[in-house]
């Protein structure tokens, strides 16, 4: 009898053994198969919260299958511990594993709010911006320029959120000047800027930020980051370019990322510029004239005097058969590998052409025949302002 009992007592243990096995394969299976999620959400996790409430949450917008399941994972894989405030986009479909992972790997948030301080050539502005998970796409909340607008107060109330981002976004072509006046008008910056950097020496780029962050930390940033790109570029160089040293292939990409907006001709813009230092010929760029007049404090609001053009100042490249002293702005990454890397072209010149970019020209005959075209297009242009002035601009 007891030998029976015994038997059957194994055989239930096997078979539950065997159930349990089967259960936490099942599990498994679950935890790392696609979600049920249809469309991105953006999941907010709370300060002091934890894996049982991010999965009850998680549960009742249908992104997951079981709570419980995305509990015990998270637990089996060590990972409740690790759990980081903060809002995180979750695509469609996307597993139990997959989130766990999203929402312990770095605690940085990639969606909700975010303050994005913008600091450009013409303006200094605050955006306030959320992501929409559906389109992974931002929508403007509101836009401000500081110390001329009414501070919004949906400003106020972003920055005051626990999992609010705060980024700088530097524009390609500001002045070391721009750059310090923009990070004085951020207030949620600290620290006083006792002297502006050497220009060119700052990196456009998109910085994240803290509250209560000095703004010398955030210059050493973008000086540091420059230096790299500078040092990349200036072993990329091709031989035989006519600058000699890094700072002053800096100055000259300062002086095409001035020239052109439009990316795709920074190298042919470039190959002007080498050529006529090859050939010694003036560079004879605006830019650089404008510069010597501001000093890169704000811009000239006006075009240039003939006897600005005539002066002879360090800046005055239709004066001095050379590369300017300085930089003239902060050139973008873009700008310094066209430097190191101009097409190989035999231009000379160039104007604008209408279209926001330039015709560029061998010969003078062939580049006033593009002078010409566009004088044209500007006398049109004139004449359609007036006559839109004259009609109240209907």
């Amino acid at each position: 009898m007891w030998k029976h009992v015994a038997s059957n007592a194994v055989t239930f243990l096997i078979l539950a053994l065997f159930l349990l096995g089967g259960v936490i394969l099942w599990g498994r299976g679950q935890y790392d198969a696609p979600g049920p999620l249809a469309q991105a959400i953006c999941l907010q996790v709370e300060r002091g919260s934890n894996m049982r409430a991010v999965g009850d949450n998680l549960a009742e917008q249908e992104a997951v299958s079981s709570a419980a399941i995305f509990r015990i994972g998270a637990e089996y894989e060590e990972k409740t511990s690790e759990l980081k405030a903060g809002s995180f986009l979750i695509p469609p479909e996307a597993s139990m594993q997959q989130i766990v992972d999203t929402v312990t790997r770095g605690g940085a948030s990639t969606c909700g709010t975010e303050v994005v301080y913008r600091i450009g050539i013409n303006r200094i502005s605050t955006q306030v911006r959320e992501l929409d998970p559906a389109t992974s796409r931002f929508v403007e909340r509101a836009e401000f320029t500081p110390g001329v607008d009414d501070v919004p107060a949906i400003y106020t109330e972003t920055k005051a959120k626990a999992d609010t981002r705060f980024r700088i976004a530097l524009a390609e072509g500001v002045t070391s000047w721009q750059v310090v006046e923009g990070l004085k008008s951020i207030d949620l910056l600290e620290g006083t800027v006792e002297a502006i950097p050497a220009e060119g020496t700052l990196a456009p780029d998109s910085y994240e930020v803290s509250e209560g962050q000095d703004r010398n930390t955030i210059l050493a940033l973008m000086q540091a980051s420059q230096e790299r790109r500078l040092a990349e570029a200036w072993d990329a160089r091709d031989p035989g370019l006519p600058v000699e040293t890094p700072e002053e292939m800096l100055i000259l990409a300062s002086i095409i990322e001035k020239e052109t907006g439009v990316p795709e001709e920074r190298r042919q813009v470039a190959s002007v510029f080498i050529n006529r230092l090859n050939q010694g010929m003036r560079l004879q760029t605006d830019p650089t004239v404008i510069y010597g007049i501001t000093n890169g404090e704000g811009i000239l609001g006006r075009g240039l005097r003939r006897s600005e053009l005539r002066a002879e100042t360090p800046y005055n490249t239709y004066v001095i058969p050379a590369l300017p002293p300085t930089p003239i702005a902060n050139p973008g990454r873009a700008s310094l590998m066209a430097a190191a890397q101009p097409v190989e072209e035999e231009f000379i010149f160039f104007v604008a052409d209408g279209t926001g970019g330039h015709a560029f020209a061998v010969t003078l005959e062939e580049h006033n025949r593009n002078v010409a075209a566009w004088r044209v297009i500007e006398a049109e242009r004139g004449a359609a302002a007036a006559g839109n002035a004259s009609t109240g601009g209907n």
